[in-house]
């Protein structure tokens, strides 16, 4: 009898043990499912464009939207710099917060350590395309608000602005800017670049521009055109491909149904004007703040959805979506962009394409910038290069190199060298997302 419960403990130890660290992955995986971030940004996206619909570059509701921009900023503890411009058109504001990063050190030939500050701007525009006076003819019925463009783009950088603080190891200053009158030719895109010093506009590493990302068809990342430079590309698309291994490697299309795509139509035009055939890959006709920053030659990555996959630039369009053909397939710019209009149309019950887009293109962003500078290296990557050297030279060192060692001088693949699908976040048929 005693033999019979001795052993029938055993057995019961024996499972506890074994369904113990079961319990404890699963815990683990839950805790760390990438862009976890639940609804707040697209509740806020929704909640501004519902507040001022008719938003207009250097409108009062324009003015408005700032002021929920800056208060909402405040209430997440950032001091906020409101940067007012004007134009022949009017004025309007800009809404910046910078985050200090820990910054870069790099080595000298004789071995010395300097310091290294490198910067990365992170911006949106938060105006609309119309005024309430220019809906008539029945568009008004469609109830526009510039949920798309770029109601989604603001709800994703303040998502940004609300997550950054669990990243506490970027080496990067981040800025964060909310542009006003994006759609008055980028208007506070170029009153913020040209308030900085020559030397404030070198040290930025990349600009991330997030743009109409709910109504496209499928979401994708693009270079600027200064990466058709012959001998520029893989400098000027460094970050871009970045970003795809972020979606590649947190396998963000099979956890949380979200695809990262590129440019892959390869249509050969002149796309960038210079009367010179380019192909076109990787890159974007559709122009948003980015540009001040493509134009001076940093290295962009733009967050847009659309669909590329078209025979030539004319027939291209935002959308195959039935239901949103009434001008043409383009929502951005229309009275279609409208949240009563699109949300019955693009979500369910159980997915909510804005949620998984702002929060996944967030993701993307923060984790991107953990990927380091060009320029240098944070502090524990260079003690950690240390070690790595350590360990290569004395065999009876204890020390384990880790695979996330970065290399200062990181080996630069020819210009002839395109990314492969496998770079491409799990593509498959069609969109994750639905």
């Amino acid at each position: 009898m005693i033999r019979l419960i001795k052993k029938t403990v055993a057995v019961c130890m024996a499972t506890i043990l074994f369904l113990l660290p079961v319990a404890g992955c699963s815990e683990d995986v839950e805790k760390t499912k990438p862009a976890d971030y639940g609804t707040y940004g697209a509740d806020f996206a929704r909640e501004f464009a519902s507040a001022y619909p008719y938003r207009k570059a250097f409108s009062s509701q324009e003015a408005s939207a700032g002021d929920m921009i800056e208060e909402e900023l405040t209430e997440l503890g950032y001091d906020v710099e409101k940067q007012s411009f004007t134009t022949d058109a009017g004025s309007s504001s800009n809404y910046i917060v910078r985050i200090e990063g820990q910054g870069f050190v790099d080595e000298t030939d004789d071995g010395d350590l300097v310091d290294v500050r490198k910067t990365v701007v992170i911006g949106a525009h938060y105006d609309s395309s119309f005024s309430a006076e220019e809906l008539v003819d029945g568009n008004e019925t469609y109830g526009y608000d510039g949920i798309s463009d770029n109601a989604s783009g603001v709800g994703c950088l303040m998502t940004v602005a609300k997550q950054i603080a669990d990243y506490q190891d970027i080496g990067f200053d981040v800025i964060l800017v909310f542009f006003g009158a994006g759609n008055a030719d980028y208007a506070g895109a170029r009153a913020f670049f040209s308030s900085l010093t020559e030397e404030e506009q070198s040290d930025i590493e990349v600009m991330y521009c997030i743009d109409s990302i709910y109504a496209g068809d499928k979401v994708y990342a693009s270079s600027g055109f200064n990466s058709l430079v012959p001998g520029q590309k893989y400098q000027m698309r460094r970050k871009l491909y970045q970003a795809y291994d972020v979606v590649y490697d947190s396998e963000l299309a099979s956890i949380n149904g979200f695809t990262l795509l590129y440019n892959e139509s390869n249509i050969i035009t002149d796309v960038n004007g210079d009367e010179v055939a380019d192909v076109y890959r990787e890159v974007t006709v559709n122009k948003s703040d980015y540009v001040i920053f493509d134009d001076a030659g940093i290295p962009i990555v733009y967050f847009d959805s659309a669909d590329y996959f078209f025979p030539s630039l004319e027939e291209m369009k935002e959308t195959k979506n039935l239901n949103l053909q009434a001008f043409g397939g383009a929502v951005r710019g229309t009275p279609l962009d409208s949240s009563s209009f699109l949300d019955p149309i693009l979500n369910t019950e159980e997915k909510d394409i804005l949620v998984i887009r702002i929060n996944n293109i967030a993701y993307t962003i923060l984790e991107s910038m953990r990927k380091g500078s060009d320029y240098g290296m944070t502090q524990e990557q260079y003690e950690q290069m240390l070690r790595d050297r350590t360990a290569d030279t004395d065999p009876t060192s204890e020390t384990t190199a880790t695979s996330e060692t970065t290399a200062l001088a990181p080996v630069i693949p020819s210009d002839s060298e395109e990314v492969t699908e496998e770079t491409v976040a799990e593509e498959s048929p069609s969109e994750g997302e639905g």
